[in-house]
């Protein structure tokens, strides 16, 4: 389904009766609704950063629902799309920590390709229904998805902003790994802690430490 090593490390999923009754549910709903993002997009995560590559995790809730936003990275938009509030504090965030100039648009995709896993808890949603698709049956995927990288020899920085990611660190146990945590980026909560939380340097500090290739934040 992915055309990466995620694929040996999830066949469990794959091949389980649960999730592919689940799956295709889901594309029923494809069939006969708008649902975000687009059907070949939904595992764009997966895709762009193996399990081989990854070095840091950002998880995130659910897909943006409106049209043309969502395309299967966290926080991410497609190019020529506005940049949503919780991007704009992130690149703010970023400008301030690093002291670098953010990126014009809002496609994360460039971090993908560093080895940054943007995954969101829920990889679909019903067009202007936020949660539409939460406890629907996403969540024992991507839980396992971090427990799989939990297991990594090498380490991996989790960044867990606001408190349903920040619920996540549980399954992470191993010391290897590093946790972020703090507010979420949104315009409700990042004044809250996560400006001046400095995920971006704390990353690129840890990574360093370890002889890995930190993430340029800019691209």
């Amino acid at each position: 389904m992915i055309g990466n090593d995620w694929d040996e490390k999830l066949k469990v999923i794959w091949n389980s009766p649960g999730f592919n009754r689940f799956y295709q549910k889901i594309m029923h709903e494809y069939e006969t609704k708008t649902i975000y993002p687009p059907k070949d997009y939904i595992f764009n995560a997966l895709k762009l950063t193996s399990f081989k590559d990854t070095k840091v995790v950002i998880v995130g809730q659910d897909p943006y629902h409106g049209e043309k936003q969502a395309h299967g990275l966290s926080f991410s938009v497609q190019k020529g799309v506005k940049i949503p509030p919780s991007l704009q504090n992130i690149y703010k965030e970023i400008e301030t920590d690093l002291k670098i100039t953010p990126k014009k648009d809002g496609d994360l995709t460039n971090w993908a390709k560093q080895g940054v896993l943007l995954l969101n808890a829920v990889l679909t949603v019903e067009k202007d229904k936020a949660a539409s698709h939460r406890n629907w049956g996403w969540e024992p995927l991507t839980d396992y998805i971090i427990k799989i990288l939990n297991t990594k020899n090498e380490p991996v920085v989790f960044i867990l902003w606001g408190n349903f990611a920040k619920a996540k660190a549980k399954l992470i146990t191993n010391p290897k790994h590093f946790i972020i945590i703090s507010a979420h980026p949104s315009p409700l909560s990042a004044y809250s802690g996560f400006f001046g939380s400095k995920p971006f340097s704390k990353t690129n500090n840890y990574l360093i430490k370890n002889k890995m290739t930190p993430i340029d934040w800019s691209l």
